[in-house]
C-alpha cells in the first residue's frame, strides 16, 4: 500500500439522487378497474414487433447453439437426436413464460387493492423511470433488482405497467411453479421457471442459457433476475451469482449486439412482510413450501401496516463501457460462435467485478428509514445494557447524532425533516411495535413479545425462551443490516485501529486488510479493492472529524472516540460470531463433521454459551453468519473438504483456526465494557 494518503473519492454528500413520487396517490383517487383496463402501449426496443411465446420457443429450439448441444448429447448417450430434441422441447415447455396482457391486467387490479391496504406509499424515482424508458428503446435491457421479499418481482411488473413500459420476463425458482393456479398465473405474467441447481445436466443448461440469450438478442422484453440468486434473509446484500449475468453479457462479448444496458434497482421496505419468517429460518425453522393454500393463509398480513416502499431505478450501466479495456473480444472469433465454451479467466474476472459493482450500486441507492438507525442503537443497548432500556429522550438524541453521521457518510437517508425528531422516533417505534416495548418512558427490544403465543403447553425451557428472544433480535438485526453498507468500511478501519500493533498507517492497513479478507463472504467487498476501501474509510473518518491522518500515522481525535466506539460496536456481533465458529471447530468438531451437520452442531454450541452468559450477542445464532464464517475458513484454507464415500467431510487445521481466532480478538470477553452512550 502506498504510504501517501490519496483520497480519490468524490464527496458522497455531493451525489445527486432523484426525487420520489408516490404511485399509490393516484390509485387512491381513481378507479382500480379503469387503471387495469386502460390503454397499454409501451414503446419497444427499436420498434420491435412483439413475438408470440410459441414463436420464441421455436427460435430457441432451432438455434445453432442448441442444435449443436443436442447432437453432442445424442452422440454421448446413444439416443437419437430427435429424442434429445423432444426432451429439450419438454424442458423449454416447462421453463418458458407465457406472457398475456389479460393476466397482467388482473394482477394490476388485485395488486392495486393489496398495495393500498398494506403500504402507506410506494415511492418511485420518476427520473430513473425516464432513463429506463430511453434505454429500452436503444439497447436490450436487463433489470437487476435487489431481493428482500417475495413482493419484489410483483412490484417491479406493477411499476412498469403503471409507467407504460414493456413488462419484464422474470427468472423465478421452480418451487413457484408448484403453486396451483398461482404458478400458472405467474407464468402468464412473465415468469419463466428454472431449477435452483442444474448439476451436470448439459441439455438443461443449454436450453436455459439459449432461451435467455435469444430474449436478450432480439430485445423481446427487459429480462429481469436477482443478482443475489435468492432472497436475503438478513437484509444484507448477498455475494452475487454469476451464471445469468454471464449469459446476458455473452451476446455483446461475441459481437452479436452493439451493447446491453444493465439497470440496478434498489427496493427498500420500511417494514418487511417476512421479518419473523426470516428470523425463524435463520434459527433453523424450515422455510414453508410455496403453495396456493399458504398464500391464502397469509391473508392476515392485510390487516397490518407495513409503512412505505421506495424503489430507485439506478443509472443504466453499459456492458460496452464496462468491458472497455477489460475484455479482448477478438478471442470469441477463434471458434464458431454456436459452439459453447466456458468463459476464460479474463471474462470470469470481468463478470465478477461487474457483479460486485452492480450490487454496490444497488446498496448505494437503498433508502434508509429512521427505524433502521433506531434498530442499530437498540441492538447495541440490548447487547451491552442492564435490561432497563433507554429513555425516549436519550434515544432521540442519539438517533439525531447517528442521522448526522449517516449523512456525512453519504447514506441515502429518508428522515422527515418537517417533523421534530421526537415525533420521527415515536412514529417509527409505533410502526415496529411488534419488536419494541415502551414502558415508563424507556424503550427496549420486546424480547418477551409473543413468546406466550409461541410457547407449548407448560413452562418453556430456557432454550425455548432463548430462541424466542432470538427471533426478536434477528428481526431487529435485519433492519440494522440495511445500514451496514454505509458503515462497513469505516467500521473495519475502527476495529483495525483497535487491534493494530501501533498507530503506524502500514500496521493499521495490515489489520484492516486482514479483517476485510475475513469478512468478504459477509459483506459486499469487491475482490482486489482493499486499498480503495481503506482510502474510502480514511476519507470518511477524516471528513467526520474522527481521525487525523498524515503520511505515517493514523490518529484518533478527541471527539473521534465516540464515533469509533459506535463503529466497533456495529462490527462486534460478527467478530464474536466468527470467533465462536473458530472455537467450536477447535474444541467440539468431531471426525466426520459435514457441512450439513455443521449448522445444527454450532447452534447447540452457541446456545450453551448464551445460556451461561459467556456470549452476549444472540445474533450469533444466525445460520447465515455461521455459514459465511465457515465459507471464509474454507477460502483461507483453515478448513478443507475431504471427499468420502458419502458427504464431503470437513478437515480442520486447528493451529490455523486458533491463530485466526486470536487475530480476530483473542478470547471471547466474559464481560465487556458497556458500549459508550452516544
Amino acid at each position: 500500500m502506498a504510504s501517501k494518503a490519496v483520497y480519490l473519492h468524490r464527496d458522497p454528500m455531493l451525489k445527486k439522487r432523484d426525487d420520489f413520487e408516490d404511485i399509490l396517490e393516484e390509485r387512491r383517487r381513481s378507479s382500480d378497474l379503469r387503471y387495469a383496463l386502460r390503454c397499454y402501449t409501451p414503446l419497444l426496443y427499436k420498434g420491435l414487433t412483439p413475438f408470440r411465446a410459441d414463436e420464441l420457443k421455436t427460435m430457441v429450439l432451432q438455434s445453432d447453439q442448441l442444435q449443436y448441444v443436442i447432437n453432442q448429447v445424442s452422440k454421448q448417450t446413444s439416443v437419437t437426436a430427435d429424442e434429445v430434441e423432444a426432451e429439450a422441447a419438454a424442458i423449454l415447455e416447462e421453463m418458458a413464460h407465457h406472457l398475456q396482457i389479460s393476466t397482467i391486467r388482473f394482477f394490476a387490479f388485485v395488486l392495486s387493492k393489496v398495495f393500498k391496504t398494506l403500504f402507506r406509499s410506494v415511492c418511485v424515482n420518476e427520473e430513473g423511470v425516464q432513463r429506463l424508458q430511453q434505454a429500452i428503446q436503444e439497447h436490450p435491457v436487463v433489470l437487476l433488482p435487489s431481493h428482500r421479499s417475495y413482493m419484489d418481482f410483483l412490484l417491479m411488473s406493477y411499476i412498469l405497467y403503471t409507467y407504460d413500459l414493456p413488462l419484464p420476463v422474470i427468472a423465478a425458482g421452480m418451487d413457484f411453479m408448484g403453486m396451483k393456479i398461482v404458478g400458472e398465473m405467474l407464468r402468464m405474467s412473465g415468469a419463466f421457471f428454472i431449477r435452483r441447481s442444474f448439476g451436470g445436466d448439459k441439455l438443461y443448461w443449454a436450453v436455459f442459457s439459449e432461451y435467455v440469450r435469444v430474449m436478450v438478442k432480439i430485445g423481446f422484453a427487459p429480462v429481469e433476475f436477482f443478482l443475489e440468486g435468492t432472497r436475503s434473509r438478513t437484509a444484507k446484500s448477498l455475494t452475487p451469482k454469476l451464471g445469468l449475468l454471464n449469459i446476458v453479457m455473452e451476446p455483446f462479448l461475441k459481437g452479436e449486439l452493439f451493447d446491453v444496458s444493465l439497470v440496478p434497482v434498489s427496493i427498500s421496505y420500511e417494514r418487511v412482510l417476512e421479518e419473523v419468517l426470516y428470523a425463524r429460518e435463520l434459527l433453523g425453522v424450515p422455510k414453508p413450501k410455496e403453495s396456493t393454500s399458504g398464500l391464502f393463509k397469509a391473508r392476515k398480513v392485510l390487516s397490518e401496516d407495513y409503512g412505505s416502499i421506495h424503489v430507485y431505478f439506478g443509472q443504466p450501466v453499459s456492458v460496452r463501457s464496462l468491458a472497455e479495456g477489460r475484455v479482448n473480444r477478438s478471442q470469441f472469433n477463434l471458434m464458431p460462435r454456436h459452439i459453447p465454451r466456458k468463459p476464460g479467466e479474463e471474462v470470469q474476472s470481468f463478470v465478477n467485478d461487474s457483479a460486485y459493482r452492480l450490487v454496490r450500486a444497488q446498496e448505494e441507492n437503498m433508502v434508509l428509514k429512521p427505524w433502521v438507525l433506531l434498530a442499530v442503537l437498540l441492538l447495541q443497548d440490548q447487547a451491552a445494557g442492564d435490561g432497563r432500556g433507554t429513555s425516549l429522550d436519550e434515544l432521540t438524541e442519539r438517533a439525531v447524532w447517528l442521522r448526522d453521521l449517516c449523512r456525512q457518510f453519504g447514506a441515502f437517508l429518508h428522515w422527515p425533516d418537517h417533523m421534530i425528531p421526537s415525533q420521527v422516533v415515536s412514529s417509527s417505534l409505533s410502526l415496529h411495535r411488534g419488536l419494541v416495548r415502551i414502558s415508563e418512558g424507556r424503550v427496549q427490544l420486546a424480547l418477551d413479545q409473543g413468546a406466550e403465543a409461541r410457547r407449548p403447553l407448560g413452562a418453556a425451557t430456557p432454550e425455548e425462551e432463548l430462541l424466542n428472544r432470538a427471533v426478536i433480535v434477528l428481526s431487529c438485526a435485519s433492519y440494522r443490516n440495511q445500514a451496514l453498507h454505509v458503515f462497513i468500511r469505516p467500521a473495519l478501519l475502527a476495529s483495525a485501529i483497535q487491534t493494530a500493533s501501533s498507530n503506524q498507517k502500514q500496521d493499521v492497513y495490515n489489520s484492516f486488510s486482514f479483517l476485510r479478507n475475513m469478512f468478504s463472504n459477509e459483506f459486499i467487498l469487491s475482490p482486489g479493492a482493499a486499498v480503495q476501501d481503506f482510502e474510502e474509510a480514511c476519507y470518511l473518518l477524516v471528513k467526520s472529524g474522527a481521525l487525523q491522518i498524515n503520511q505515517q500515522e493514523v490518529l484518533v481525535t478527541e471527539t473521534g472516540q465516540k464515533t469509533l466506539t459506535f463503529l466497533t460496536s456495529s462490527l462486534d456481533p460478527f467478530l464474536q460470531g466468527y470467533q465462536m465458529v473458530c472455537r467450536f471447530l477447535c474444541e467440539e468438531a468431531s471426525e466426520g463433521l459435514t457441512e450439513k451437520r455443521f449448522v445444527p452442531a454450532i447452534r447447540k454450541f452457541i446456545v450453551q454459551h448464551l445460556l451461561t452468559g459467556r456470549l452476549r450477542h444472540a445474533e450469533v445464532l444466525s445460520s447465515d453468519l455461521q455459514k459465511n464464517a465457515l465459507a471464509a475458513l474454507l477460502r483461507l484454507g483453515a478448513v478443507r473438504k475431504l471427499r468420502g464415500r458419502g458427504e464431503e467431510q470437513l478437515e480442520v487445521n486447528k493451529v490455523m483456526v486458533n491463530s485466526l481466532e486470536d487475530t480476530l480478538g483473542g478470547n471471547l470477553p466474559t464481560q465487556k465494557a458497556v458500549v459508550a452512550r452516544l
